[in-house]
């Protein structure tokens, strides 16, 4: 059984690699159709899982809470940035823009969380944390897949 933190990151690396490939397309077609459809379905469903999972027991902990409002926070920012997007024209020069500035955005959330953060959570939780919060993380993340 992966604990949290391996979960997470199994995901986070769905991110970059959607991310990676995302701001490669060109124009408005097929292909940037779908990884733009495929990341935005990706970040809403982790965001919200990882929120409920991660964040919140997280967030009533003091050596914590800062922490965890931050990556709240950022999510926020990354769903403006999507919204952007959703409001540009996919062929004009400013979509691709608004897609690095995401992806950037997206790829400082998720170092900050892996090199800061996970080791913070890792004095916080238990071990049976760990591997419980991972288990109700991941039936979440197939559940709205």
């Amino acid at each position: 059984m992966k604990n949290i933190f391996e979960a997470l990151r199994e995901d986070h690396d769905i991110q970059r690699d959607l991310c990676g490939r995302l701001i490669k397309t060109e124009g408005k077609t097929d292909a940037r159709k779908q990884l733009f459809k495929a990341l935005k379905t990706e970040l809403h469903i982790h965001a919200d899982a990882e929120e409920r999972y991660f964040y919140v027991p997280l967030i009533n902990d003091d050596m914590t809470q800062e922490y965890a409002r931050h990556g709240i926070a950022e999510h926020h920012e990354m769903d403006e940035l999507m919204e952007k997007l959703e409001e540009t024209e996919m062929d004009s020069p400013g979509w691709l823009v608004y897609a690095k500035q995401l992806c950037e955005k997206v790829e400082h959330h998720l170092e900050e969380e892996e090199h800061t953060f996970f080791q913070l959570a890792g004095k916080v939780f238990t071990e049976t944390q760990k591997t419980s919060l991972s288990k109700d993380y991941q039936k979440a993340m197939k559940e709205n897949r």
